[in-house]
Order: structure tokens, then sequence, then C-alpha cells
């Protein structure tokens, strides 16, 4: 896994004190949960009621939306970040494959997330760069045992992979036929590793 982009500074930090901390994980997975389920409209109100804590609480960790917003879908990213780490002992289009699944299931479940981050702003440019630099070794070790098609640039396939995870769709099995089709035209004999 390789990354230089810290997407710490984009989180906001965890409280010290036992109390704090404990509210602070109360609003986030609250949060993640009425936002997943939800999407990002819903009432922070609603958010805090879930949370046991009372909005002056929620807001004094998570001032803005925005901000609540961007530390759950950073939270997302470092998790497929972290991610590669596990298939760097896999064979080249095996450690690819799993790793697209691992990042379609991640997002395809959180697409209401994803969807409300602006995609002009700093912290979705980052955490971009995150996946890129992420993905450019897994995807490299690929091209290089000729798995891969030549044409496919590292910025295509993830456009490609992000565009398959947060697609409006009738169903998760529909995400998985669609990200097979994908998958299969990527390699030079349509190759999907399943």
């Amino acid at each position: 896994m390789v990354t230089d982009v810290d997407l710490e500074k984009f989180r906001v930090p965890r409280p010290r004190r036992a109390d704090g901390a404990r509210n602070f994980d109360a609003i986030v997975a609250a949060a993640r949960e009425a936002f997943l389920a939800d999407g990002a409209d819903v009432a922070l109100e609603l958010v805090a009621e879930r949370a046991g804590v009372g909005i002056a609480t929620l807001y004094r960790n998570f001032p803005t939306r925005e901000v609540l917003l961007e530390h759950l879908y950073v939270e997302e990213i470092q998790s497929i970040v972290g991610d590669a780490a596990s298939v760097e002992e896999l064979a080249p289009w095996e450690a690819m494959t799993v790793w697209v699944r691992r990042f379609v299931e991640h997002l395809g479940r959180k697409r209401k997330l994803g969807v409300a981050i602006s995609p002009d702003g700093e912290v979705f440019a980052a955490c971009s760069e995150a996946i890129l630099g992420t993905a450019a070794p897994i995807v490299d070790r690929v091209r290089a045992s000729g798995d891969l098609r030549r044409d496919v640039t590292d910025a295509d396939l993830l456009r490609a992979v992000y565009g398959i995870a947060t697609m409006e769709i009738d169903s998760e099995a529909q995400r998985q036929k669609i990200l097979e089709v994908f998958l299969n035209g990527l390699g030079p004999v349509g190759k999907s590793g399943t």
C-alpha cells in the first residue's frame, strides 16, 4: 500500500476524556446509520437523539453537517485504503479483483454518504488521491503480469469502479453482475478471477 496522502487531517479528533469519547463514538455510529438509511439530509436532531446526546453535544463535536459527513466519508476511504494491504500477497489479477470487489462493497453500501460529498472539495480530492495512490501498486502488478488491457489507465479503472459502486441499482445482485461484466472486460482475454 503506497499513499502519502494524510487523510487524518480531515477527521475530527476524538476527545480524550472517556465521557467525551463515548459521546463522540455514539454520534459517529448514529450518524452513519441515519445517513445510510435515510440519506445525508436527515435531521441532525434525529442523529443526536439516536446517539443519546443533546444537539449541543453533537455540534460541539461536529460544528456542521458537512464536517460530520466528511469525517464519515474519510473513515470509509481509510478502510478501503487499508484493504490494499490485505491483498499484497495474492497473485496480481486476484489481488486487483479482490480489492475492486471490496471497494465496490464499501462504497456501494455507503452510496448515500459518498454522493453527499462535494466532488469539487478538498476532502474529495484528497480521498481520490489516496485511492489512486493505493490502487497504483495493485494495478501496476496486474499490468506487469500482462493480465490487464494496455489501454486501461488507473484513473479509468477507478472512475468505473466508483461509478459502479455509487450507481442507482435495483438490487445488489445487479451491481455484482455489472461489476463482473466490467472485470471481464479488463483482461486481454476476459478473465474476471471468478
